[in-house]
């Protein structure tokens, strides 16, 4: 990759792979299957290359896969993925309401999110969980869904 180049989507998704090798959701499943799901689920809404590669990243620094310093000082990412990336990572203690006011002040953040909702949501994988969990992450997404106005 030459200095100026920007990262393919192919090698946006093996550093999210790499980056969350190690790591399951909360039924054991493991984690790239999610960020698959939300990157094809993004290019199925109709979103562009640099919606699918904050897809695949959208976790990425929240869950301390990759750092803030390298995705805003060394990924050969453009400004827009950048943004949307950081506007999907949660701050310790942010409220839901300020964290969806992010996402909808971000241009692309909201197809990417709206992707993430539905698969965090989505029956099948739900069913796997216990009922207390199922119960809890169900109204959490419901919420979300209500705050970015996607009801």
């Amino acid at each position: 990759m030459t200095e100026n180049a920007l990262l393919s989507l192919t090698e946006v998704e093996a550093i999210a792979r790499n980056a969350h090798a190690a790591q399951t959701d909360k039924a054991g499943r493991p984690y790239a299957e999610h960020l698959q799901a939300v990157a094809e689920g993004v290019r199925a809404r109709g979103g562009d290359d640099e919606q699918i590669a904050a897809a695949w990243l959208h976790d990425a620094v929240e869950d301390d896969a990759v750092s803030e310093d390298w995705l805003l000082r060394k990924a050969a990412l453009t400004r827009r993925t950048k943004d949307i990336v950081l506007a999907l990572t949660r701050r310790p203690g942010e409220p839901p309401e300020s964290y969806a006011e992010r996402i909808l002040a971000t241009p692309g953040a909201l197809l990417v999110k709206e992707s993430d909702l539905a698969h965090n949501a989505n029956p099948a994988r739900l069913a796997a969980l216990d009922e207390s969990t199922r119960t809890r992450l169900a109204q959490k997404y419901a919420r979300m869904r209500e705050l970015l106005g996607l009801v």
